[in-house]
């Protein structure tokens, strides 16, 4: 039988992340839960937990965090160019 379990990484990732980066995710978080902890309101409609840092992870879990990479931007124009 198959295993269905996706495993520890699987909540450590960015949804529409191409590279699925757990680095890439904790960064997002941990800026996420620096607003929230300024006095930013949680994108959460419920939440079983106060903590800043569970809230902010969450919301990125669920893809409701925007962010943005410099460095996947430069990397796909650069790709584009060769082409």
């Amino acid at each position: 039988m198959p295993d269905t379990n996706p495993g520890p990484g699987a909540q450590s990732v960015i949804p529409d992340d191409p590279e699925a980066s757990a680095y890439r995710f904790i960064i997002v978080a941990a800026k996420r839960a620096r607003q929230l902890q300024n006095g930013a309101r949680s994108m959460l409609l419920t939440t079983t937990s106060k903590k800043p840092t569970v809230v902010a992870m969450e919301e990125v879990r669920r893809g409701l965090v925007q962010y943005d990479d410099p460095s996947y931007q430069a990397a796909v124009a650069a790709r584009l160019a060769k082409e």
